[in-house]
Formats: structure tokens, sequence, C-alpha cells
């Protein structure tokens, strides 16, 4: 079965993980120009760099459909630039897991497939999809949404170490970002770790460089562009995270709760 993916950041990589390993067909839909902090787990990464590993699952940029289908044949999830979803029509997908986290109502409803599948706020089960996964943390994280929405939109970050908000890096401006620290590098507190329009964005404490955006990108004042891990282990920096698990997880429940979809699955 065919399951179309739109976005590839790290909780839609994690979906798309677990999907792959579980014997699913999974194609990546993505923007020209992802903006993706967590690179290393990102399956969107594959725009920029033609091809990426993650956890041992390959991902390989396709130009077109016809590439996309012969990438999925060769046992590989094809990332295809296509952010409005026109492919939908011509694969007519099982299921389509809007994983983008826009946290705002989706353009594409459900009659988008048979099974149609959000992350987080901004869906509606039985409104604008037939199911929502929880992603906020916490004792529901995973769980199937599948009358109603899920919890709202909290706009702070989980905390690591007791750091929370600072750990995370945002943009001083509007303007190019140019990186001068990679990821899983350590940090110093106060180093310089990016510019943004000639504005300087320094670690606010000591540990890696869990993630940032591509350099070169444009950016806008307050949009996250970074993260600082205070635990200093460069190893989680290419691991998916438990989170994103825990929602590839739930995407997987409730593909297997449709027993339309099992009888095609176990034919």
């Amino acid at each position: 079965m065919l399951v179309v993916l739109r976005g590839g950041g790290d909780l839609a990589s994690g979906v798309a993980l677990r999907l792959h390993r579980s014997g699913f067909r999974v194609l990546i839909t993505e923007l020209a120009q992802p903006l993706v902090v967590r690179r290393l787990v990102s399956f969107a990464e594959a725009v920029y760099r033609g091809e990426i590993s993650v956890e041992g699952v390959h991902a390989r940029r396709a130009q077109n459909i016809s590439q996309a289908l012969s990438t999925l044949d060769m046992g590989m999830i094809p990332v295809l630039i296509d952010p409005h979803g026109a492919c939908l029509s011509e694969l007519v997908p099982g299921v389509l897991v809007d994983g983008r986290m826009r946290k705002h109502p989706p353009e594409l409803g459900m009659e988008a497939a048979s099974l149609v599948i959000g992350l987080g706020p901004g869906f509606i089960a039985g409104e604008n999809c037939h199911a929502v996964i929880e992603t906020n943390r916490g004792h529901r994280l995973g769980y199937v949404v599948w009358h109603g929405a899920p919890e709202a939109d909290t706009g702070i970050p989980e905390s690591v170490m007791n750091q929370r908000e600072e750990r995370v890096l945002r943009a001083p401006a509007d303007g190019e970002l140019v990186a001068y620290a990679e990821i899983c590098e350590h940090l110093e507190q106060g180093q310089l770790v990016a510019r943004v329009a000639g504005k300087a964005v320094y670690a606010p404490f000591a540990g890696v460089l869990r993630g940032i955006l591509q350099s070169g990108i444009s950016v806008y004042k307050g949009l996250k562009i970074g993260d600082v891990d205070p635990r200093d282990d460069p190893s989680y920096c290419s691991m998916v995270s438990d989170k994103s698990l825990a929602i590839g997880g739930g995407v997987l429940e409730a593909i297997l709760s449709r027993s339309d979809l099992r009888s095609i699955l176990w034919v």
C-alpha cells in the first residue's frame, strides 16, 4: 500500500521511518526549500543533498512521479517537490498523512485519500481528516483521535535539563542565514552560531548543536533556526526522537485500525 506523507521534517520522518520499516511504500512531498532544523534525521534533507539516510533508511529526491515510483521499487523513500499535492490525483494513495505541522486547517480534506491522517493542531477528525495524532508531549502523545481535535499548541518547547525556550535559536531579523557552526558540534556559551542579515546568534549555554537550518536560505524574524542540546551528546543529533517514534506509532495504529485497509494489506 502506498502512503503519501506531506512534509519530511523530523516528526514526519519518524512517521516515514516507522511505516517503511513496517513494510509500507512511503512517498514524501516537500517544498522546494524546506525549513528543517534537525536535518540529519529529516528526509526533507534529500531536497538539498539529493540523498540521505536516516537510521539506515535511505531517501532520494525524485524529479517526477515516474522517478518516484522507480525509487519506491528500489526499496527507498522518494522525496518529491510537490507543495500542493498535485501528485495525489495520479498516485491515488491508500493513506495520506499531513505531517507539515502548520498548526492550521489543511487545504485538502477527507476526499484526498481513503484514510487522511493529520498530525497535531489544525486538524479536526471528522471535519478535515479521518484521524488526528496527538503531538503534544504528555500522557496522550501518539494517541489516535477519531473524533474532534487534539490538544492546542502550547507554543512552549519541551524542557531538556531545565532548558526550555533558551535552547531554541531564533532569527533576530529577516534576511539570509549564514551558519558558523555544524550540527553535532560542541558549543560553548556565547559562541557565535550564525548571523542573519548581519545580526549575530550566540549559543545560550554550553551544549551540542542538535540542528540548524541550511546556510544561505532566507528566514524571517522569530523563525526557529537552530536547536542547542544541553545534554551535549552528539549521537542524539542523528537519532530519531522518542516523540517522532511515538507519533509514528500512532499513525501505524490508525492505519491498522481500518478493517478495509487491513484486508488490502493481508491479502
